[in-house]
């Protein structure tokens, strides 16, 4: 008996057959015989997960994080300076410095940063540095004069200009009133982005990562195509188009799943607020910045239900993801495949657990958060550090959760994921009593994440019949990722291995 073209991967537990299309033909102890004597061997030592899938994360992002100015991990305003100097010293004088990853809460003098500082270090050129949570950014002098931003220039609506005693612009620019400045910068050109895009997709394999869902903007699904074109995609993306492009989704009549098994979309991204390093998460108590007004966002839910476009909204202070949950509740079970999305939900009030299983919204969180997050929520929000992070909570009180990393605002390590889901909060003694099983953890990054985009008859599970995505985990790290059949990654130590009928 043969199968052309089959392949077994032997060695890991279970073994598992693969068709020639990339398919799954059978699991453990029937892989042998479904894959035939004829088939490829492929030697894979470890445990075999399903593939494992970030919930929410930012290609474009990780993209300019290769083309960009790198401030992660600076150790204090000093760093940065001396950062940006050296970026900016081979530039043009007119040349824009564009950089991301700086989180003053780490510093040794944690009060945001002014543009004068930012002024001499650029040597006068027009900056803009995204704060690591991507919702304040730091512009210079020259940025601001630019975007024609001054002391008479008012707040944009859902975003924050910081001022100081005189009431001129510090150079601090929280939520929406960085789109000021950030349209314009010169985008990259396509060949220079695409080759960070295919670069970052490299990267999210040796993770582990079979599937990510992305929430990036027009250049990034553009260059995401263009590389899907040239068979240059290793893993699978589903794309979620920002709230402003929806109205050409409805001109075009683009509905959740359009695509195929490597590219597809699926939702409509919205920002209800900010985040809680920005200070602009929109809380119970009144704090916070509020980016979209309920009647907006009661309409863009109205208008996705007769697209038939899913939602995935952006709420982590616990007023905005209370606004959610009241503006999804008359739309339970819309339409067939209607999966709505809290994004992070990274505070929510107890009396507001049960209503994600009784509307049925999916609550799609990152927990590394938690690990970054822990100090300043314990300072900043003391009254709601024991229900944010609240995995164990929410699942017990029927929500189905999808789990991610919002990389490149964190790492997109998925094993780091599920140890912060697990054992971190015991290690730290957390709330510990919010802490998943290991099990709970899997099913949020493989089946549930599936599930939150419709993916769960393709993805999700090592089954018959569906796509042979593989996570093979041995010693606590990723040895192997397997998408459609195929290795997209191993570490070299496992690279020997007999075969049939020669390399994947």
């Amino acid at each position: 008996m043969k199968s052309p073209g089959a392949v077994l991967f032997a060695g890991c537990k279970p073994e598992v057959a693969a068709g020639p299309d990339g398919r799954i033909l059978a699991v453990g102890q029937r892989a042998r015989a479904a894959a035939g004597r004829g088939a490829e061997v492929v030697r894979l030592r470890g445990a075999a997960w399903p593939g494992l899938i970030d919930s929410h994360i930012h290609l474009e992002g990780l993209a300019d994080s290769r083309l960009d100015l790198k401030l992660n991990g600076s150790r204090s305003l000093d760093d940065v300076l001396r950062r940006v100097e050296r970026w900016a010293a081979p530039l043009g004088p007119d040349a824009w410095v564009v950089g991301a990853g700086w989180y003053n809460d780490a510093w040794p003098e944690p009060a945001f940063p002014s543009r004068r500082e930012l002024d001499r270090a650029a040597g006068g050129r027009p900056v803009l540095l995204r704060r690591k949570d991507g919702h304040s950014a730091w512009v210079s002098s020259a940025a601001l004069k630019l975007a024609g931003v001054d002391r008479s220039t008012p707040d944009p609506p859902g975003g924050v200009i910081d001022r100081d005693g005189a009431g001129q612009p510090t150079g601090i620019l929280r939520e929406t009133a960085i789109h000021a400045v950030a349209r314009l910068i010169p985008e990259p050109k396509e060949a220079d982005l695409d080759r960070a895009m295919a670069g970052a997709l490299k990267g999210l394999a040796r993770f582990g990562l079979t599937a990510v869902h992305s929430m990036d903007s027009a250049p990034g699904f553009a260059s995401l195509q263009r590389l899907r074109a040239k068979g240059r995609l290793p893993i699978r993306v589903t794309y979620n188009l920002p709230l402003p492009d929806l109205a050409h989704a409805e001109r075009m009549g683009v509905r959740s799943g359009w695509g195929d098994e490597w590219l597809r979309i699926w939702g409509v991204k919205a920002f209800l607020d900010g985040s809680l390093g920005s200070r602009t998460a929109e809380m119970l108590d009144g704090s916070g910045t509020a980016r979209l007004t309920q009647a907006d966002l009661i309409d863009m839910i109205e208008r996705c239900v007769r697209a038939e476009l899913n939602v995935c909204l952006h709420a982590i202070g616990d007023g905005a993801v209370r606004r959610a949950l009241d503006a999804l509740q008359p739309h339970r079970g819309a339409w067939r495949r209607w999966r709505p999305r809290i994004e992070h939900a990274q505070c929510v009030h107890p009396k507001d657990m049960r209503r994600f299983a009784r509307i049925g919204v999916i609550a799609s969180m990152q927990p590394i958060h938690a690990v970054s997050d822990r100090a300043l929520a314990d300072a900043s929000w003391p009254d709601v550090a024991a229900n944010a992070y609240a995995w164990r909570a929410l699942e017990t009180a029927g929500a189905r959760l999808a789990f991610g990393s919002d990389a490149p605002v964190e790492t997109a390590d998925p094993l780091a994921g599920i140890d912060a889901a697990t054992t971190w909060r015991r290690r730290a003694r957390w709330y510990p009593e919010l802490a998943l099983s290991k099990a709970a953890a899997l099913r949020a990054y493989t089946r549930d994440a599936a599930y939150a985009a419709g993916a769960e008859d393709d993805t999700g599970s090592l089954a018959p019949g569906k796509l042979c995505d593989m996570t093979v985990v041995d010693g606590g790290r990723v040895v192997a990722t397997v998408v459609g059949g195929r290795v997209s990654w191993r570490t070299p130590a496992s690279a020997s291995r007999p075969s049939a009928a020669g390399a994947r």
